[in-house]
């Protein structure tokens, strides 16, 4: 298949284009700036255009047969005014080109895996969140709400969406992981707040195995939780992480108070959490190759 991918010079569009590639699929990087440092495997081609502005870049759309749309500034910072608003238009103005190029005769029957983020549901303390919760009223809620009923649009085209509400990706080289094992590795890891938290998260391996499953399973649409079925609390993943590097925890926790001082209104994504399991994948037959999160760490940290 023919794959036009938003977002893929980000770790995860990496990981995913690796992984397409490697099942002899086609990809084409959209992307603002082509790097010139990072080679693409091969069977993988850059297209140089800013999606977030309507141009001819949309012409090749059609062209393709998925569109996987990983596109959307950073969340992983201090939340002003101009950040927020980075992270609403670049996420909901590339979808809206991407759907509208889908308008068109030659945008029927095509495949638009379109991701979110857990995000969408919000702190609801220990309480089981899958694909039928609604969506949290807070800032990262009302977005991925509105970046999930953009790209849902695309359906009245005849285009097959699926609105993948991923978790954090743990992998190897980037995400969360570049950022959490250094301070474990000096002796310095340690819960965040309460450590009593929910951490929704994926292994890198499994995420892109969603991702080829969905696109194989022609009844898939919709909201998918793309999420280990065992999410974990923060401690839990504390203790994990340090058998993983051979850092046993022992420092007390960081309190709120020091997170919200240094992160502002961000400090909340680390301090309340959410517990999602993804029921859909469950019960369309995907089996997972790492479900629980001390051999997950092993896998890719230890």
């Amino acid at each position: 298949m023919r794959i036009l991918m938003t977002g893929g010079t980000g770790f995860v569009g990496t990981i995913l284009t690796g992984a397409f590639c490697r099942e002899g699929h086609r990809v084409t990087v959209l992307t603002r700036r082509i790097p010139s440092d990072r080679a693409l495997p091969a069977g993988a081609s850059y297209m140089e255009a800013d999606p977030v502005r309507p141009g001819k870049w949309q012409e090749a759309v059609p062209e393709h047969d998925v569109i996987v749309n990983l596109a959307g500034s950073s969340i992983f910072r201090r939340w002003t005014d101009k950040a927020k608003k980075s992270m609403k238009d670049s996420r909901l103005f590339t979808t809206r080109n991407l759907v509208q190029a889908l308008a068109g005769p030659g945008g029927k029957n095509k495949v638009l895996l379109s991701t979110s983020a857990v995000g969408y549901y919000g702190s609801r303390g220990d309480k089981e969140l899958d694909e039928d919760s609604g969506p949290d009223a807070g800032f990262l809620g009302n977005l991925a709400r509105e970046w999930e009923e953009a790209a849902a649009e695309a359906g009245d085209f005849g285009v097959r969406v699926v609105l993948i509400r991923s978790g954090i990706v743990l992998g190897k080289h980037g995400g969360a992981l570049d950022k959490m094992v250094p301070p474990f590795k000096w002796w310095l890891g340690s819960p965040l707040g309460t450590g009593k938290q929910w951490f929704s998260w994926i292994h890198e391996e499994d995420l892109s195995r969603i991702y080829l499953f969905l696109l194989a399973t022609e009844n898939a649409s919709g909201p998918v939780n793309c999420t280990s079925p065992n999410p974990v609390r923060n401690s839990e993943l504390t203790a994990a992480l340090g058998k993983a590097v051979g850092k046993p925890t022992f420092l007390p926790a960081v309190p709120e108070w020091v997170l919200k001082l240094a992160l502002g209104e961000f400090s909340s994504v680390l301090l309340q959490g959410q517990r999602v399991l993804p029921k859909q994948l469950q019960e369309m037959g995907f089996q997972f190759h790492h479900p629980e999160i001390g051999e997950a760490l092993r896998d890719l940290a230890g």
